[in-house]
């Protein structure tokens, strides 16, 4: 069964994809990011390289740079 592919969410592009670290966990997400309010949009937890290849098939890119 194949994927659905979501659309970029309004207001974003591939290149405001963005991937976080926590100072204190280190625990990683991946998510747009807004400059406006400095924040991760649409963020999902990253505990392996798969989990961005995920997130970047979910929106039908090709890959995170």
């Amino acid at each position: 069964m194949k994927k659905k592919i979501l659309p970029i969410p309004d207001g974003f592009t591939a290149e405001d994809i963005k991937i976080e670290s926590s100072i204190c966990t280190g625990e990683k997400t991946i998510g747009f990011y807004s400059a406006a309010d400095k924040k991760l949009h649409f963020a999902e937890l990253v505990r392996t390289n798969a989990d961005i290849e995920e997130f970047c098939r979910k929106y039908g890119l090709g890959g995170f740079r």
